[in-house]
């Protein structure tokens, strides 16, 4: 406790690390306001109907930080930010060009990089926004508009997901954190306070157990996250001994961390994707003047809407996309030539080929655990919904995923930051 409260004195009495937290409460605080300006025409009923009735719409609200709920003019969020920026790291297996940009051209090609990400979020954030002024008007939650009108809204509302991003990247310029992780996270923790007010509201002292189950999986899935997002597998690593003149290098050993949950959350932005796009083709079948047509898109509708097909499909297609988004991202082949280059090698395994097949091995087996472990969370708040029928208690999922890891995140920074000014 006392540690506690030294770090906190020496958080607040440097003035460079206050200044960047005050940045990231203003920021955030800004956002918030955003966030609570609708667009024009909206029935708040109808939409609170929707977003509670709707799986995939309820976790893309996750990831616009909360903007979708009030359908206000940041109501994308920096979810196609996010899109962008993962079909740009896919392109990097495509292009040999971008991977060299991305990969070895240091600070200036990242930078590039990041800003060719920025460029595809504009017409990503305009055909998004078109389909979900579409899709909501024909469900009755806007009113219809016009086609001038559906032009305004579009462009205000890809104005707000790119101010949005702009925002996040100052966080992380002049704050502290990731800042478009933590306007998610500030979008997900809003929504506490109405979660608790609420069940204040239904609370039934019958329902006690009920209470005590609910703490209880909380925290025992609170700790899973944290352990799992925190595991590594260190891959023991030595450097041979160079003589050059009268003095030795080398001989040092050190390992190779391999994370558990090496691709993070995004499996499951790439799973909430997939599953969206035939819902929301669906959705514009049915207004499509054909009877045949329309009983195939109702029947399409009805199917997704099964709680355990949701459920298995959403499942398979995190795990698929986790052992897909971890080849793309993390290569054995240029880890094993990068340590051969510096004169490391793995004890016991050949240099070269030999060490990349062995850094695939257990990454493979490694994958095996994480993409169980991300499937799991990504549908345990349908399991709990199904078991207690009380959607406020359905603890975990991506919303837990993120505020774990953005909170672990946050809390090394601000360590490193505090420890580099003590020394």
């Amino acid at each position: 406790m006392g540690t506690l409260i030294h770090k906190i004195k020496l958080i607040f009495g440097d003035e460079g690390l206050r200044k960047r937290i005050i940045f990231v409460l203003g920021a955030i605080a800004l956002f918030r306001v955003l966030a609570n300006i609708p667009i024009p025409g909206v029935d708040a009923l109808r939409l609170e109907a929707f977003l509670s009735d709707n799986q995939f719409f309820g976790l893309l609200n996750v990831f616009s930080g909360g903007g979708l709920a009030n359908l206000s003019i940041v109501m994308l969020g920096v979810g196609p930010y996010i899109t962008a920026s993962i079909i740009m790291q896919l392109g990097t297996i495509m292009s040999p060009r971008l991977k060299t940009l991305y990969q070895e051209e240091g600070e200036a090609g990242r930078m590039k990089f990041s800003q060719y990400s920025r460029l595809l979020t504009i017409p990503l954030a305009v055909i998004q926004g078109f389909g979900f002024l579409i899709l909501l008007q024909r469900q009755g939650i806007l009113v219809d508009l016009s086609t001038i009108d559906l032009g305004i809204n579009i462009i205000v509302i890809t104005a707000g997901s790119m101010l949005l991003t702009w925002i996040g990247e100052l966080i992380s310029e002049f704050g502290i954190g990731n800042g478009v992780s933590l306007i998610i996270f500030a979008g997900i923790v809003s929504a506490l306070p109405g979660a608790l007010l609420n069940l204040y509201l239904t609370y039934d002292p019958s329902q006690i157990p009920l209470y005590a189950m609910f703490v209880v999986v909380g925290l025992v899935v609170t700790m899973g996250v944290v352990v799992i997002t925190e595991a590594e597998r260190p891959i023991p690593v030595t450097y041979a001994k160079q003589v050059r003149g009268n003095k030795t290098y080398g001989g040092v050993s050190t390992y190779l961390p391999l994370r558990l949950n090496q691709a993070g959350v995004i499996p499951i932005i790439f799973a909430l994707s997939i599953l969206l796009f035939p819902q929301m083709i669906a959705n514009f079948l049915l207004q499509v003047d054909n009877i045949t047509v329309q009983i195939f898109a109702q029947r399409v509708i009805d199917f997704l809407a099964l709680g355990w097909v949701y459920a298995l499909m959403y499942f398979v297609l995190v795990f698929g996309f986790t052992y897909f988004y971890t080849a793309v991202t993390f290569d054995p082949d240029s880890i094993a030539n990068n340590l051969q280059k510096s004169g490391a090698f793995v004890p016991g395994v050949r240099p070269g080929q030999s060490t990349s097949l062995y850094i695939a091995r257990i990454l493979t087996r490694l994958t095996l655990f994480g993409a169980t472990f991300l499937g799991l969370i990504a549908i345990l708040p349908l399991g709990l919904q199904a078991v207690t029928d009380r959607p406020e208690l359905a603890i975990g999922g991506t919303a837990l995923l993120i505020v774990v890891s953005v909170v672990i995140d946050l809390v090394k920074k601000v360590e490193s930051q505090v420890s580099a000014r003590e020394y």
